[in-house]
Parts: structure tokens; C-alpha cells; sequence
């Protein structure tokens, strides 16, 4: 599916400038918007829709109403708890100053949990195999402008446009002490609607040996998996899992304890 760049219902100068500017380093084509709504657009291009707008990037998928864009979600709330609580912290064993490498970035939520742990001294890296995906993340990480606790985490983030398998394809054995992976559940959860306009844009990508194995080549401390309660994968690839009752995914670990 081909991707456009449009401004918001009624551009300024501004948006005219993102929607030149975000066109251009994407390679897509700039429309103007002359006050279309968005299924117009859909229509007649048949593509995707960007919207630049005044404080963020939209992402509208053919025949969504509903828009992508960047926002903490539930890192909002869980940055609020004791951060050694948090489940994908306790698992891992990060600490601050580690090297942190999520595969599947998404909202970027976990990476933005992992930054505030890991602090200045630390560094965290995100996969997003699809190009416009990553570019509206890697600028609502940049831009947001709420919860100003979060700003100095999410512009720590390194968003990297690349299948993850591919990413670590490219690494040095031990780049980083924890390694990260979130598939894309084969089982939907009703309640993780935040994604849910890019459904069908995701990367489904199911995890693979060459995936894990890349992933324990690269990882000093660990290698962590979150997986629906149903996944077969935990015992599959090795990873030994953590059962969180009353919950609809689980976290798995391959602890890796190499000296540095």
C-alpha cells in the first residue's frame, strides 16, 4: 500500500513545510489537502495518509477513521510505580547504564520504561521494520510535549527503520546487555486497542531461531520475551517463563550472564 504526505484540514505555512520535509526524507509523494477529509483521500489515492499537523504526526491506514500517532501510553502509568517493579525490569535485570535493544519498538512504550531506568549513562535502541511507522514514532519521541518528567527518556531513544533480525545481523557479539522481543501477538488482546489502527500495517512477523539465536549472540545480561499466555514459544526457543496471573501475556527470560 503507497503512503502520502498531506497537511492538517486548514495548513499553515508550518505543516506545509512537514508535509515538504516528511515527503522528501520518506521518499513519498506531497498532496495538497484542499480541505478533503480523510476517506476522500483514501479514495481517490488509494494510499495511506500522513497528516502533518500542528503538534504531532498522523498516520491514517486505508480504511481507518481512527489515526496512528506517538503518544506514551502505558508508559504513562507505569513510570508512575517503583521502576525494579516493573515486570519487563524485574525479568531483564536492567540497571542503570545498561544498553538496552527492543526488536519490535511499537509505542515505543517498553523502550521508554527501559530509558528511564537505564538514565543518561545509558543507552536504548528500537527496531521498526516499517519506514513510516518508525518516522512518526522517532518524531513523537522527539516532539511530544506533555508529561515533561518523560522528555529527557524519550529523546534518549534511537529509533532504528529496520527488520530487527536484520539490525542484529549487523551487530558485534555483546553490543548490549539486554535484548528485547515483543511479536506481534498470533492471538489478538481486546484491551491493547492502542495499536490497533496499524493492525494490518504491523509487522506480524512471528519469532524464529535465527531471531533468538542473533539475540543471544548480541545480549551481555539477557534475553527477554513477551508472548500472549497461550504462546508456545517460551518453551520452544528456551526462555524461561514467568507466569503473571490474571494476565494475558506472559514474560520469558534466557539469562546470558556473560562477563564484560
Amino acid at each position: 500500500m503507497k503512503t502520502i504526505v498531506t497537511t492538517a484540514y486548514r495548513p499553515t505555512d508550518a505543516t506545509k513545510r512537514c508535509a515538504r520535509e516528511t515527503a522528501q526524507l520518506l521518499g513519498l509523494q506531497a498532496v495538497e489537502r484542499n480541505k478533503r477529509p480523510i476517506y476522500k483521500l483514501h479514495e481517490e489515492l488509494a494510499a495511506d495518509v500522513i497528516v502533518c499537523k500542528k503538534e504531532r504526526l498522523e498516520l491514517y491506514p486505508v480504511g481507518q477513521s481512527e489515526p496512528f500517532f506517538f503518544h506514551p501510553n502505558s508508559a504513562a502509568f507505569r513510570s508512575k510505580r517503583p521502576l525494579g517493579n516493573d515486570p519487563l525490569i524485574e525479568v531483564s535485570g536492567l540497571e542503570p547504564g545498561d544498553a538496552f535493544l527492543d526488536c519490535t519498538l511499537g509505542m515505543a512504550s517498553d523502550a521508554l520504561i527501559a530509558s528511564l531506568v537505564v538514565g543518561d549513562t545509558g543507552r536504548v535502541v528500537g527496531c521498526e521494520s516499517d519506514p513510516v511507522i518508525a518516522h512518526v514514532i522517532r518524531e513523537g519521541l522527539k516532539n511530544y510535549e506533555d508529561m515533561p518528567k518523560l522528555h529527557d527518556s524519550m529523546r534518549r531513544i534511537t529509533v532504528i527503520p529496520q527488520n530487527a533480525v536484520d539490525y542484529l545481523n549487523g551487530l558485534n557479539d555483546n553490543s548490549f546487555d539486554v535484548v528485547y522481543m515483543d511479536p506481534m501477538f498470533t492471538e489478538q488482546i481486546a484491551e491493547a486497542s492502542n495499536f490497533a489502527p496499524l493492525r494490518n500495517n504491523a509487522d506480524h512477523g512471528q519469532l524464529t531461531e535465527e531471531w533468538v539465536e542473533e539475540a543471544k549472540r548480541v545480549a551481555r545480561k539477557s534475553v527477554v520475551l513477551k508472548a500472549h499466555f497461550r504462546s508456545t514459544d517460551f518453551e520452544s526457543f528456551g526462555f524461561k517463563r514467568r507466569v503473571r496471573p490474571n494476565t494475558k501475556f506472559h514474560f520469558g527470560v534466557i539469562q546470558m550472564n556473560k562477563t564484560q
